[in-house]
């Protein structure tokens, strides 16, 4: 069992422990989205209140089987604003959709996991009940599918169908914004990891810089980048301004830039 996962099944079992043991600790951490502001709190504290044995039983099942997995691909730290993410998206979709409804479970956050799962391996098959094979993709599919369709008013059954969906939706917004921030990343260091002979290849291309016929608006963005060069050296310009002028270097130069 990875740490992360330990970590919330533990947590899990001991609120649930207190629950039984001391009845006033429901009301104080359940999340009733009209009270939002009066008991901020709420919104991850009602991610470790469970209605019954069978509910924490199944929650904590999906974050086992679920949740190595999917915290051994994103490490611990993302794994855990992962899970917290989609439980606190699950409050805020409920606090729109479903204002009045108290909401207890971990559910929003085991749905979240479930779903990077889907992401990362679509056509690994889950089996329900341990007989029914489904895949991955197919298996969140369904559940969005009877989500949708119980939480806008078919039959409820007394479930937060509309914190296991926004579980899904903060779950695909952090994996998204995650990948979009990685690539953004590799992509910058990709530009700066300039080895020193090449770098001395780039300063002699500055002085073919092809700029005829250039608006003035932008010659006067390339000088502004070539003082910067003047005065504090390749090293100072970021990633963009780099870029930027690669559009100028002759096109036998261009590898250097981008070696």
């Amino acid at each position: 069992m990875t740490p992360w996962v330990q970590r919330l099944i533990i947590a899990n079992i001991a609120v649930f422990g207190l629950q039984v043991l001391v009845p006033g600790v429901a009301g104080f951490l359940v999340f009733v989205p009209s009270e939002v502001l009066t008991r901020p709190w709420t919104i991850l504290s009602y991610m470790f209140l469970h209605g019954g044995f069978s509910h924490l039983f199944f929650n904590m099942l999906g974050l086992f089987f679920f949740g190595g997995r999917v915290e051994h691909r994103l490490g611990g730290r993302d794994f855990a604003r992962l899970y917290f993410v989609s439980g606190v998206a699950g409050a805020l979709l409920s606090l729109v959709l479903a204002p009045r409804a108290a909401i207890i479970g971990a559910s929003g956050g085991v749905f979240g996991v479930s779903l990077a799962f889907a992401m990362f391996w679509p056509r690994e098959r889950i089996y329900i009940w341990g007989v029914l094979p489904v895949e991955a993709w197919l298996l969140v599919a369904i559940n969005t599918g009877l989500s949708v369709f119980s939480g806008f008013g078919g039959s409820g059954s007394g479930v937060a169908h509309f914190a296991h969906l926004g579980g899904y939706l903060g779950a695909w917004a952090y994996l998204s914004l995650r990948e979009r921030l990685s690539a953004g990343r590799r992509f910058q260091r990709q530009v700066r990891q300039v080895p020193a002979a090449a770098d001395r290849a780039v300063r002699a291309s500055l002085d073919r810089l092809q700029l005829d016929g250039v608006h003035s608006l932008t010659r006067a963005e390339v000088d502004r980048i070539l003082d910067k060069i003047s005065a504090e050296g390749m090293g100072s310009l970021t990633a963009q301004e780099r870029l930027f002028l690669t559009n100028f270097v002759p096109p036998d130069d261009r590898r250097s830039w981008t070696a």
